[in-house]
């Protein structure tokens, strides 16, 4: 049972290392924080949050921009381009239509290597 429970939580670790790979392909911090704030922006708007959207899509649209500075990649300037969406659309109170483009700005700046 406790073998289970060891492989299991590898398996798991070893999944999470996987899945933030992309993240850090490139080496640059600015792309893992627009991500991870892109991610929680998300997050927030599925709970109807348009508020929390519009702060957290501000965040990762500093990091996004500041990584633009660096790094040259079609995904990073569509990310940006999303997130601007999301921010607008937060800002008018629509936390589905926010949350989809910040969902958006995640898929792209996850493609950014």
């Amino acid at each position: 049972m406790a073998k289970n429970l060891l492989f299991a939580a590898l398996a798991v670790s070893a999944l999470l290392v996987l899945m933030a790979a992309p993240a850090f392909a490139d080496g640059n911090p600015h792309v893992a924080e627009a991500i991870a704030h892109a991610e929680e922006a998300a997050k927030h708007g599925g709970m109807g949050h348009a508020d929390a959207v519009v702060t957290h899509a501000q965040e990762a649209l500093n990091h996004a921009e500041m990584a633009q500075k660096e790094v040259k990649n079609p995904h990073l300037d569509e990310g940006v381009s999303e997130l601007k969406e999301a921010i607008a659309h937060g800002g008018q109170g629509h936390a589905e239509v926010a949350t989809k483009h910040a969902e958006s700005a995640v898929m792209h700046l996850k493609e950014v290597h």
